[in-house]
Parts: structure tokens; C-alpha cells; sequence
């Protein structure tokens, strides 16, 4: 993989009114014709996004979206999905045409983003067809507003240093286990290779894995279970073996603790969530009764097989685990419902396809509507009777 994830890189979307040059400014800071620019209002219908290298900063996702105040009624379709992208905002752009400053409108906005912890920075776009006159009264009525004009490049390099300043203070990810490991420690990593697994490539959360240890000098191993045994034999005083959520139990019996253990599921869960949040969710499988609803979210979408984690083998368990009637609901992608009421509890995935605002936001929805939620690998490590081992690591 040549390119950072979106999922790793800061979201920084670009909010405002339908009309209000949210396109035109994306496309120049980019310095790419990335959306469509038009004077018909609603030519964004659907959030457009741009990954690219923020230099000095780094990886950055931009996200256009449709704009806000549109109350047709495809309108209020394409502003409620605009809304949802404030929950996997990590900074926010609000735009305004310099001509038409609508302070109830800045007052909302500037209330969303509070409501989602979003820091922001408020931009005057147009400000070429202003007075020097009307341009004096603006920078008195806001303070810290950013006036700029996409035919002015001068005005937009300005833009992106003052994005700059405000997006140095964001909060790095939380480590994967760099953290965890010692410089020239030793990580095992088990990946079975069954149907599941995609062709001639690791999944995301493997690569990304081995590229942590390089990046801290710790020294990784890649087998697969079938190999474990004989890997355990050729490397003396392993710190970590990292294993598959779905070979927890085999790889568990053939480790016999001469290693801790945990999961690429239960890393992700502590670095794109809360761990101890997703750990007291786990706990409520116990409290499970006849005709509960529980909740499959997984982030990805792909084809189904009778090998799916998340359709097929997770359901499976928890019904042999608890030996109720359960119901199970799936949703994938960006779904994910505004009304959890009727769960009694939410299974998500390892939310590697997803950054962590997002996935705070969900956590934040569950326990808000007082429904606990966990993960895959707190799932299979519980069911399993491996949860407390596989939490080693972290005490």
C-alpha cells in the first residue's frame, strides 16, 4: 500500500449554504478541479471527498458537502446526510458568501459543531466583490474570520496557513500497540488464510500492524495458524502473538501461554474507540433474553459467503453462546440508525475503514440511548473464554 487510508488521515470538512462556493474553495486549495462547480444551487448532492498531503501537516481528507438551508425535499434529504459528516469531522471549514453573511445561520452552524466537538474556522468567500469599505466592516464584526476569493491565490495560501495553525493542535490516533511493545521487542502475527481472506493481499488492519512495529523498531513475524506451531519453535521470547478474532480459540490452545495474547479486532477497539466502553458491552451478552435485537455494524461492504464474521459466524455464536432466540439486524457502510432504542445491544466492527471521530460518535449514540456496544474480537475473545487473556496487554 502506497497510500496513508482515509481512515488514518484528519477529516476536515467544508460546510455552508448551497451556493456559497464550498466546491469553488475545495478546488483551490486542492489545486484540482475535484467537484463540480456550478451557479445552479444543489450541484453537490452527495458529499465529495479528496485525500491529499496537507505539507507540512500530512495526510488530510477534505470533504465537500452538500450545503446546508436547502428545504426542497430532495433538499432536506441532502442536508440530513450532510449532518451525518459532522460526526467523522475532525475540523470544519464554515463558508459563507461574503455578500449574503447570515449570523442566525453562522450561530446554528457554529452550535453543531460544539455539539460534535469540532473545532472550525469561519471563511468569507467572494470577498472580490466587496467594497474595501464593506471588507473593513466585516473584519470588525468577526475577529478571526478568513476572507478570501478562489480567483485570488494569495487569499487562498493565506487559507491554508491559517488551516494549518488550527489543525497542528488535533489530537494524533491513539498508538496500535507501539505503545505496548518495547523498541526490538518481538510481534507475532497469525493470519489465517481461508475464503474470507482477499487474494494476493493482507487486510487493512495487517498491513497497517506491521507498518506500526516497523515504524517503532519492533520486529514482526507473519504466519499463518497452520504454521504457528513451528514459528513458536524458530522465535524465543515472543511479546505479543496478534492473532485473527476468528482463531482466537486454536491459536490460544496452541500458544498455552507462553506469550500474551490479544487480537487485531481488540487493537482497533482501543485505538478507534474506547476499549473500556467496548469491554463493559461485551459484559451485557450474559444479560441477553428471548427476542432481544442485537445490531451488526460493519463499516465495510463486500460480498457475503457462508464463512462472513459479521453476518454469519458472530450470529452463530452469540445464539450458542447465550442459548436465547435472538434477533439480528445488519447495517454497513456509512448506515448506521439515528434510533437505537429497540437493540439491546450493538456488535460493531474493528472500525479500521472508519477514523476515530467517527467511531467515538457511535459509541456516544449507544450510550446515550443507554444500549451497551462492543466489538468482533471482545465478541469472540467472551464467547470464547479468552476475554481476560487477551486484555493482558493493556493493564
Amino acid at each position: 500500500m502506497k497510500n496513508t487510508p482515509n481512515s488514518n488521515r484528519l477529516h476536515i470538512g467544508i460546510f455552508g449554504k448551497t451556493n456559497s462556493g464550498k466546491s469553488s474553495l475545495i478546488n483551490a486549495i486542492t489545486e484540482q478541479n475535484i467537484s463540480i462547480v456550478s451557479e445552479v444551487e444543489g450541484t453537490t448532492t452527495d458529499s465529495v471527498v479528496k485525500a491529499m498531503e496537507f505539507l507540512p501537516f500530512g495526510p488530510v481528507l477534505f470533504i465537500d458537502t452538500a450545503g446546508l438551508e436547502d428545504n426542497t425535499t430532495l433538499g432536506k434529504l441532502r442536508v440530513k446526510k450532510t449532518l451525518e459528516e459532522l460526526k467523522r469531522t475532525d475540523f470544519a471549514i464554515l463558508v459563507m458568501e461574503a455578500q449574503k453573511i447570515d449570523l442566525k445561520f453562522y450561530k446554528a452552524q457554529e452550535n453543531q459543531f460544539k455539539k460534535y466537538n469540532i473545532p472550525f474556522i469561519f471563511v468569507l468567500n467572494k470577498i472580490d466583490l466587496l467594497s474595501d469599505i464593506e471588507i473593513d466592516r466585516i473584519k470588525n464584526l468577526f475577529k478571526n474570520v478568513v476572507l478570501v476569493s478562489t480567483l485570488n491565490r494569495e487569499s487562498i495560501l493565506n487559507l491554508k496557513n491559517e488551516i494549518l495553525k488550527n489543525i497542528e493542535k488535533a489530537v494524533e490516533e491513539p498508538k496500535l500497540l507501539g505503545d505496548l511493545v518495547q523498541y526490538n521487542g518481538k510481534v507475532l502475527m497469525v493470519v489465517p488464510v481461508d475464503s474470507e481472506a482477499p487474494k494476493g493481499r493482507l487486510i487493512l488492519p495487517q498491513v497497517q500492524l506491521i507498518r506500526e512495529c516497523l515504524d517503532h523498531g519492533i520486529k514482526s513475524y507473519v504466519v499463518r495458524d497452520t504454521e504457528l506451531q513451528s514459528a513458536l519453535e524458530d522465535i524465543k521470547d515472543i511479546d505479543l502473538v496478534v492473532t485473527d478474532s476468528q482463531a482466537f480459540k486454536s491459536v490460544d490452545k496452541i500458544l498455552n501461554n507462553r506469550a500474551r495474547l490479544t487480537s487485531f479486532s481488540i487493537l482497533f477497539a482501543r485505538q478507534k474507540g474506547d476499549l473500556e466502553d467496548l469491554v463493559k458491552g461485551v459484559k451485557s451478552l450474559k444479560n441477553l433474553k428471548d427476542g432481544d435485537k442485537i445490531l451488526i455494524s460493519e463499516t465495510c461492504t463486500h460480498n457475503t459467503s457462508h464463512e462472513d464474521i459479521g453476518r454469519v459466524k458472530i450470529p452463530k455464536l452469540v445464539k450458542q453462546y447465550c442459548g436465547k432466540d435472538i434477533e439480528f439486524n445488519f447495517v454497513a457502510g456509512k448506515d448506521f440508525p439515528a434510533n437505537l432504542s429497540e437493540y439491546s445491544l450493538v456488535i460493531h466492527c474493528g472500525a479500521c475503514m472508519i477514523n476515530k471521530k467517527l467511531m467515538q460518535s457511535r459509541i456516544d449514540e449507544s450510550q446515550n440511548s443507554l444500549v451497551p456496544i462492543t466489538n468482533y474480537g471482545l465478541v469472540i475473545a467472551e464467547v470464547t473464554g479468552i476475554l481476560d487473556k487477551s486484555l493482558e496487554i493493556f493493564k
